[in-house]
């Protein structure tokens, strides 16, 4: 069995610094049991439509409403059928109103761990922005607002994400708890 290092790195031209993950995964997935993955480890809430692009096609859960792009059910092709030499990229979008956008690179092909539970997140770097904060900009306008405590908007702000964000942190070990719970993120279920 082949295992990818994959990183995901969120926006990467559009927040500083840079969010992101390393993961280690079975070649043999699929790009939905992937976006799974990806929504534990970047520490999204499966809310929202997503899609993993390449090229000419979307890979994602089809819809009836998908008569204007060419789709792939995300169920139906394993993640080696295109990602299968190192440094082999490709685009994962989720929520297509805040339009997060993801770079996920396949930095190294690895001899499998019969020890390892697969998947696991190796290491990251920074808390993954709240859902539905309006994206990247919106995201660093959240940021300044709960930073100054003069903002007339910033009890409001902290009352709405829970009374506190620190986008510094990063729980790896709360992320790999559920990765290595199968039951917990493969039962992540679509809103749709």
């Amino acid at each position: 069995m082949k295992i990818y290092q994959l990183k995901i790195h969120l926006s990467p031209n559009y927040i500083k610094p840079p969010i992101w993950r390393r993961v280690l995964v079975k070649s043999d997935i699929t790009f939905y049991e992937l976006h799974q993955i990806i929504q534990v480890a970047m520490g999204w809430t499966n809310s929202h439509l997503w899609d993993f692009n390449f090229g000419d096609f979307s890979i994602t859960m089809p819809s009836k409403d998908d008569d204007w792009r060419d789709v792939v059910d995300a169920n139906s092709i394993k993640i080696s059928k295109l990602l299968n030499k190192e440094k082999d990229k490709i685009n994962y979008t989720y929520d297509y109103g805040d339009s997060w956008e993801h770079k996920i690179t396949l930095e190294k092909i690895v001899v499998e761990d019969k020890k390892q539970i697969y998947p696991v997140c190796i290491k990251g770097k920074r808390a993954c922005p709240p859902e539905d904060c309006g994206g990247s900009w919106g995201y660093e306008s959240m940021l300044e607002t709960i930073s100054d405590k003069k903002h007339p908007e910033h009890e409001d702000m902290l009352e709405w994400i829970g009374g506190g964000f620190d986008s510094e942190e990063f729980e790896i070990d709360d992320v790999n708890d559920c990765l290595q719970d199968e039951g917990c993120w493969k039962g992540i279920s679509s809103w749709f």
